[in-house]
């Protein structure tokens, strides 16, 4: 029999086999990845939406800075280009929009958000404004940019607030969700000071 290790997932503890990779939580909300496994300073982080957890197995994902032969692509087909390292985000809190199958929500789409969005996203339960320490989560105010799920950054978009699409730093999956000439309409170059994006 092979050795077991033991994670607790929202207080319940759930066997993991040795030959699983990592055991992270994770849900469909824009706050992206954060911890769950006890004792494994790899394990990818999970996500919370105020409520439900999904559990999920699957590989370990590249950390910030690495460099392995597996490279993300962006909507334009170039390399993906980091979204932002302050804040931290990505599903995987790697400072990209990176994805991959434990990523349920799509966190695909470099955002930079402004007061309308935020208060949409609010308004629609997922509320990017309130900082979650206890998830490595900061709030959000207007100008950070942060992988959004492409559900959501859709539905705003269809609502009449879209946030700006940083679209070298959103990934070629969001367009399983929105169509490239949506995102194209809404891309921006983020100035190293994006206050001017605000007004």
């Amino acid at each position: 029999m092979a050795p077991m290790a033991t994670v607790v997932a929202v207080g319940v503890p759930v066997a993991v086999g040795v030959g699983v990779s990592r055991v992270a939580v994770s849900a469909v909300g824009d706050h992206g990845a954060l911890s769950s496994v006890r004792g494994d300073p790899l394990a990818r982080p999970s996500s919370y939406t105020g409520g439900e957890y999904v559990k999920h197995v699957g590989p370990a994902h590249r950390a910030l800075g690495d460099t392995c032969a597996m490279t993300d692509r962006n909507v334009l087909g170039g390399e993906l280009e980091p979204c932002s390292a302050d804040p931290l985000t990505g599903f995987y809190r790697d400072g990209s929009c990176s994805t991959g199958a434990e990523d349920l929500g799509s966190h695909t789409i470099c955002a930079v958000v402004t007061h309308e969005f935020l208060d949409h996203q609010r308004a629609i339960g997922n509320d990017l404004i309130t900082p979650m320490p206890m998830y490595r989560f900061p709030g959000l105010v207007p100008g950070d940019r942060w992988c959004v799920t492409a559900v959501n950054w859709l539905r705003a978009y269809h609502d009449g607030v879209p946030a700006w699409v940083v679209l070298a730093s959103t990934h070629e999956r969001a367009l399983d969700v929105v169509p490239l000439e949506v995102l194209r309409a809404c891309a921006v170059d983020v100035p190293p000071d994006p206050g001017a994006l605000l007004t």
